[in-house]
């Protein structure tokens, strides 16, 4: 039980974490890029920055969780996140432009959608992929 609490309270602080960066530039995304370059452009832009995020957030995660941090463990803190991701898009984001479910899937862009999805992937997977042990580098 203790596991589980641990697990939910990482996946909400990932969450919070990974949700309030994308929050924050998400004007900056509409205001001044999409203007620029236009919304499939701006939002591919956006993106990498999103990953360092992603990365750099659930590394941070892992360090101070320290020891005792299963794979397992790791695999239930990104579908925590993610769910509440997906909760915070379908719940919050769509209500406030006014949307169902059905015209924002198919209002997204091809392209950008596409990477959006793949970005959701990685963020449900970097607590995972960030405890794997590193291989050593080989001497040739």
């Amino acid at each position: 039980m203790e596991a589980a609490v641990r697990n939910l309270k990482t996946g909400l602080a990932y969450f919070t974490i990974v949700f309030c960066a994308g929050f924050a530039l998400a004007p900056l995304r509409l205001v001044w890029l999409v203007p620029r370059v236009g919304e499939r452009a701006a939002e591919l832009i956006e993106l990498p920055v999103m990953l360092v995020v992603i990365v750099v957030a659930a590394r941070w995660l892992l360090r101070r969780r320290g020891a005792g941090w299963s794979a397992a463990d790791r695999v239930a803190t990104g579908a925590i996140a993610l769910a509440l991701m997906l909760g915070a898009e379908f719940g919050l984001v769509l209500q406030l432009r006014g949307l169902g479910l059905a015209e924002y899937l198919a209002g997204r862009d091809p392209v950008a959608g596409t990477a959006y999805y793949l970005t959701l992937v990685a963020f449900a997977l970097m607590p995972w992929l960030s405890g794997r042990p590193r291989r050593s580098a080989r001497p040739t």
